[in-house]
């Protein structure tokens, strides 16, 4: 893989050595035998052409990440891991060096010196929601493309400087938005941009059926700090305010907490809104009317574009999690999780769903599987298909509904000012206070 960033006068990486060591044929011993690996032959991809990938921050949801889609696949290649939790540090190395057959994979606890690795081309992050943007911006202003995991922006300005980022720094991003990538959900999206479903003036998003809209704003009581060589719990709270240590917060218990979680609609509509958002051609824009609703999870806010379709949240509708529902004038098509192929009023509808699938991937030329499209788009330089904007305005839309909920009352939103009308407390909910030194934008 042609590196798309410079490398440093001086800088003398394994790219470098394997081409030197080419040139020079007889000047270098070489092992009489050398395996189609390391070659590219095989149908594998030689290690200077690999996409030279590290971690930031990989609990559950990143090391499943990188087991499933990182390390199984040819084109890559997993160096490094930064995490402030030594236990996560070394599991992530152990099921890394196990993978490769080796002990290369080094550890670190601060971002700033993976990030400083001339021979890394891309990360992948999976921190909490708290810290998505901050590490996504942090690495492409260092140069390195970027696939993170959602809830991707904690808020609407957050969302506006990854934006602004990958625009200036010529970057590759993709969000976490696996289903976009998934032949059920394309099919179901296709659906209704193909026009068989009709004019199409309602859509439905999932909802999360837990949690509260108003989140926790106290403190869990503070317990003794560990070591700085076991967890490093400064790096862990990263930009948010200063709390003291307590282990449930690691342990999953920073969810439904304000500082650290995008709420129950975040949690769900990250995917949800972003896959309505990609099926009507709304990838570069907002709902302009959000209208409170009296309940604890906005289970029924209908959220309208200024073309008059109604994007409604609700939790009931389907038989998997994470689901969406197309209704037009002609018919309707429903999709979620363990759905094979997509539910849809008319059968017929379906009978051409491999043409369908495949015509879509000629169309766009992304392809199945969210990271083989990530990396397709570091090695092509195009657009991958939860980019920086699609993932901007559908979040923009989760943290619309959220303030929408949180000040109890109806909200004009301009999507091309990126500001509420008239209403100078809303637009103050656009952006948080970070503490020093995190500050992105």
């Amino acid at each position: 893989m042609k590196r798309v960033v410079k490398e440093r006068a001086g800088d003398f990486s394994r790219r470098k050595f394997l081409k030197s060591a080419a040139a020079v044929g007889g000047a270098v011993a070489l092992p009489t035998f050398v395996p189609a690996s390391a070659l590219g032959r095989d149908g594998n991809v030689a290690p200077s052409e690999r996409i030279v990938m590290a971690g930031i921050g990989l609990g559950r949801r990143g090391s499943g990440d990188l087991k499933n889609w990182v390390l199984p696949n040819k084109d890559a290649q997993f160096v490094a891991i930064c995490d402030v939790w030594k236990e996560r540090r070394d599991s992530i190395k152990k099921l890394t060096d196990r993978a490769y057959g080796n002990k290369d994979c080094k550890t670190y606890v601060e971002m700033m010196e993976v990030l400083a690795r001339p021979d890394i081309d891309a990360i992948l992050t999976a921190t909490s929601d708290r810290l998505h943007a901050t590490v996504s911006i942090r690495a492409m202003r260092a140069g390195k493309d970027v696939y993170t995991e959602k809830p991707a922006s904690m808020t609407i300005a957050e969302g506006q400087a990854v934006v602004k980022t990958a625009r200036e720094y010529g970057r590759v991003y993709q969000a976490g938005m696996q289903r976009l990538s998934e032949a059920n959900f394309i099919v179901c999206n296709e659906l209704l941009r193909m026009g068989r479903l009709g004019e199409v003036k309602t859509v439905y998003a999932h909802l999360a059926p837990f949690g509260d809209v108003n989140m926790k704003r106290d403190w869990l009581p503070a317990e003794p700090l560990p070591k700085a060589e076991d967890f490093d719990w400064d790096r862990w709270l990263g930009p948010c305010p200063w709390r003291p240590y307590n282990k449930h917060y690691i342990n999953g218990g920073w969810h439904h907490q304000h500082d650290f979680y995008t709420s129950v609609i975040g949690e769900w509509g990250s995917h949800t809104f972003a896959q309505c958002h990609d099926a009507l051609g709304m990838t570069d824009t907002s709902p302009v009317h959000y209208p409170y609703v009296d309940n604890p999870t906005a289970d029924g806010m209908a959220m309208r574009f200024a073309n008059g379709v109604t994007m409604i949240q609700k939790q009931e509708g389907w038989r998997g999690t994470c689901g969406v529902r197309y209704v037009g004038s002609e018919g309707w098509c429903s999709c979620a999780d363990g759905y094979a192929r997509p539910e849809v009023s008319n059968p017929a509808m379906l009978a051409d769903y491999q043409k369908i699938l495949q015509d879509y991937i000629t169309r766009t030329g992304h392809i199945v599987g969210h990271m083989e499209d990530f990396f397709r788009c570091v090695r092509s330089r195009t657009h991958t298909t939860a980019d920086p904007e699609l993932m901007h305005r559908s979040m923009s839309t989760v943290h619309c509904a959220n303030i929408a909920q949180w000040l109890k009352r109806d909200l004009t939103w301009d999507p091309v000012k990126e500001e509420f009308v008239n209403d100078e407390q809303a637009n103050r909910f656009r952006s948080r206070a970070a503490r020093e030194g995190w500050q992105i934008c």
